[in-house]
């Protein structure tokens, strides 16, 4: 089935009608009198708040008037929101080949002010080696898509690396169970040429990575990995976890238990030199 023209209703649009339901709220309006200031009905603009419809640029400036929003940062956060709604991205392209809820993950990690990673099982995407990362997706596909297909997703998932560096990287912390270390996907030769990768990208100043010993005990990880978005102004951070069953993004305020995870995890592994060290040792071990 072709798609309908313009963006499909998405995280991004879901976001705006929030904000823009909040700020309508904080005035004291209800639907109809904001409607009727854009020259909208009532159930339109519900469905604009609910992210059901992507809301045109000039209905969000009129309701920014509307509602008395002077503060700058407030309406550039905004309209920046509004602008990558209906902007086309270098991800687009891609958004038949994933799952529906995927194609947010590549904008999350162009607009967050950080993103942190913990892992229990295999590298983040961000950190894999086009060599790792074809072997993580032909295990996890191998009986379901073609060749097409993975090619595909390899050239995604290595595309999204362009988020750590060049002009508009972004600071990445990434924690690493210690046992991910020693799985070897695809082999020695695969395994190296990761461990490599981890030890030059984690040289970067914007990424920091630290490994979780496997002698520690109980810890926050207990219930698996996930990713979390630090966003900037007036969005909350959120949470990515994906599982067999598709990806599932979790916002305010349930947030704060995976915040509250990360930051005892992040206190609780090696500090990134001594995580060097041992990423470091295991890479002698396989050569």
């Amino acid at each position: 089935m072709a798609r309908k023209p313009g963006p499909e209703p998405s995280l991004r649009s879901q976001w705006l009608g929030k904000i823009l339901r909040d700020l309508r709220k904080a005035k004291g309006y209800n639907l109809n009198e904001a409607a009727d200031f854009i020259q909208r009905d009532g159930s339109v603009l519900s469905r604009y708040e609910n992210g059901e419809y992507p809301i045109r640029r000039s209905d969000v400036i009129a309701l920014l008037t509307f509602y008395r929003v002077s503060d700058e940062s407030t309406r550039a956060g905004v309209m920046q929101l509004c602008e990558d709604l209906w902007r086309t991205d270098w991800w687009d392209p891609y958004a038949t080949a994933v799952v529906d809820d995927f194609i947010n993950v590549p904008w999350l990690e162009s607009r967050a002010e950080r993103i942190c990673e913990y892992q229990a099982l295999v590298l983040h995407g961000l950190l894999q080696a086009p060599s790792y990362a074809e072997a993580v997706i032909r295990n996890a596909e191998k009986d379901t898509e073609s060749e097409e297909q993975i090619a595909q997703w390899l050239e995604l998932r290595v595309a999204r690396q362009r988020v750590l560096s060049g002009e508009h990287s972004k600071p990445f912390a990434a924690l690493i169970e210690e046992h991910v270390l020693h799985r070897p996907i695809g082999g020695l030769k695969v395994m190296r040429e990761q461990l490599e990768r981890l030890v030059e990208v984690g040289e970067s100043d914007n990424v920091e990575i630290r490994v979780m010993p496997t002698d520690h005990g109980p810890h926050s990880g207990h219930l698996g990995s996930f990713t979390l978005f630090e966003m900037p102004y007036e969005l909350s951070s959120v949470a990515y976890v994906e599982s067999l069953g598709g990806g599932l993004y979790i916002e305010a305020p349930r947030v704060e238990r995976f915040e509250r995870a990360w930051e005892d995890l992040w206190r609780s592994a090696l500090n990134p030199e001594q995580s060097n060290a041992l990423i470091k040792a295991v890479l002698r071990e396989i050569k």
